[in-house]
């Protein structure tokens, strides 16, 4: 086991003591850094970026060369599950991801199988063992999945959506047959995040990015519940240490309460909710990870770290915070203005933490 030498990102999510507020960012290896946009060329396409274990590797490494980040995070995508279900997926110019056979009629549910990871996802996981060789315990490795209802709506779907119309009805009209392919989805998550922890990711992120979408009470039977479960059958030790579970589920500061109920050990914040707010309502229960506005970064070096302060003294004291856009950052974003960012949650979170 290599020794870590930064792992405040780790304490943090278990609300232990750290020296400073540790920082990382959704999308930090992404489009808004040109030497990103040079392998993804050189890739061809989004997915042989992907499904390359060496290309993958050096786009996790490039915002970790320029900026003092906490933590690394495993460079792919939340779709890879259903890819490896066959539904064919691309991503068309401009109009973001879709799938050749969308899965839409209650054959179409019973036609998936649970994702072998091993067999079917191997080049993640080559990408993992790579990525911890070339980190060499300098900081973290996060490993991720999409929740079972975000994956959903684009399979359903056929792709991305706004109004949600076709995985709505089947949730209202089929709610036996929504719950089938959660079901599957969830095991495949289980089954994926573990071979992840196990090839040596050191914490795991679920992103439920259109879990806000939902009414209160179908957020809870068709998403809440789901993550939960997935929660419940996670390898939760490995090489020593715990490995900690982030839950992210975009637009849902209305169910905190809920999810910090869920097992997992921080609750992913978006900015539409004050730190202040939702530290008051979970306490002790969890960590909290955010949760700055992407769009601050469009702003002047001034502005963002007036920001990153405002963001801080909203959380006060102590630990248990680790500090995040709250969502992923923007790709026309200057990297200049990351460097700003970074620097500010390192300098200004110091006297919170004495």
């Amino acid at each position: 086991m290599t020794e870590l030498k930064n792992d405040r990102f780790l304490r943090a999510l278990l609300r232990q003591d750290v020296d400073v507020t540790p920082v990382w960012m959704m999308r930090q290896a992404g489009r808004y850094l040109p030497e990103y946009r040079a392998v993804r060329e050189k890739a061809g396409d989004f997915m042989s970026l992907c499904q390359n274990p060496e290309l993958a590797c050096e786009v996790t490494l490039q915002p970790l060369r320029r900026y003092a980040l906490d933590a690394a995070i495993l460079f792919s995508d939340i779709l890879t599950i259903p890819d490896a279900m066959g539904l064919g997926l691309y991503f068309a110019a401009g109009e973001g991801p879709k799938f050749r056979k969308p899965v839409q009629t209650p054959a179409d549910v019973e036609a998936i199988d649970v994702v072998d990871t091993e067999k079917d996802l191997g080049y993640v996981l080559d990408a993992i063992r790579l990525i911890r060789r070339e980190l060499n315990g300098s900081v973290p490795l996060i490993g991720f999945s999409g929740s079972p209802w975000t994956v959903a709506t684009y399979m359903v779907e056929g792709g991305s959506s706004k109004e949600f119309a076709r995985i709505k009805s089947m949730l209202m009209n089929t709610p036996e047959i929504m719950h089938q392919l959660l079901e599957k989805l969830a095991q495949s998550v289980i089954g994926y995040l573990n071979a992840q922890i196990v090839a040596g990711v050191q914490a795991v992120q679920i992103f439920d990015t259109w879990g806000g979408a939902l009414s209160s009470h179908a957020y809870q039977e068709f998403s809440l519940s789901y993550m939960k479960k997935i929660v419940a059958g996670l390898i939760r030790e490995q090489d020593g240490r715990k490995i900690p579970v982030i839950l992210f589920t975009k637009n849902g500061g209305h169910w905190l309460e809920a999810i910090a109920e869920s097992g997992c050990d921080c609750i992913g914040l978006d900015w539409t909710l004050p730190i202040n707010e939702a530290r008051a309502r979970v306490g002790d229960q969890v960590s909290l990870q955010g949760n700055m506005d992407p769009a601050v970064l469009y702003g002047k070096p001034d502005a963002i770290r007036k920001e990153v302060g405002l963001i801080l003294e909203q959380f006060g004291n102590g630990n248990g915070h680790v500090f995040n856009l709250g969502h992923g950052i923007h790709q026309h974003v200057n990297p200049e203005h990351v460097t700003a960012f970074v620097d500010a949650v390192h300098e200004l979170s110091a006297q919170y933490h004495q």
